[in-house]
């Protein structure tokens, strides 16, 4: 069984088969779309949200601190040298392979280790000791996170800041 349809150009023929496959078809690419921008929509939430910023602090004072901010799919380290000048890194949670706490009287030394990257490392000297601890068990909650694919765009900032504090309660010795 056939349909035949009379347009300007001529009479076209379509068979129900054909016709139906076309309409799984497009169903299949909607679904897609759909899929898609959801999947960018929690992307995009994800990118802009920081759940820690922490400084350098030099002794007596800095001129040009240092800036690590904590997102929730990666890090970026905010480097000055001079004004208004800056070279900014971002690691992607995922990559980083470990990281690291170097604590000494007065500040603390935070390293991160990527798996991408050239140098391998990153150094960001003279941190708060709390706030470099803070900032290791969070990030460490992160990877966690990625690790076992568990989706961070449902919560709020301060619930998931929490959760990762929840998730790193093991006791640093200082």
């Amino acid at each position: 069984m056939s349909i035949k349809i009379r347009n300007q150009s001529g009479s076209v023929t379509l068979w129900p088969e054909k016709l139906s496959v076309q309409k799984e078809e497009i169903k299949a690419v909607d679904k897609q779309k759909r899929a898609d921008v959801r999947a960018v929509a929690k992307l995009v939430k994800k990118s802009n949200r920081i759940l820690l910023s922490i400084s350098s602090h030099a002794f007596p004072f800095d001129l040009f601190p240092d800036t690590i901010n904590v997102e929730e799919g990666r890090i970026t380290i905010i480097t000055r040298t001079f004004f208004l000048s800056a070279r900014v890194h971002s690691v992607d949670i995922k990559d980083v392979s470990n990281i690291f706490v170097n604590v000494a009287p007065f500040f603390a030394q935070l390293v991160i280790i990527s798996k991408t990257f050239e140098e391998n490392e990153v150094r960001i000297k003279n941190l708060r000791k709390d706030e470099a601890v803070f900032a290791r068990r969070i990030i460490e909650g992160l990877r966690i996170f990625e690790n076992k694919r568990i989706d961070t765009s449902n919560y709020t900032v301060k619930e998931l800041v929490a959760k990762l504090q929840e998730l790193s309660t093991t006791e640093i010795v200082t």
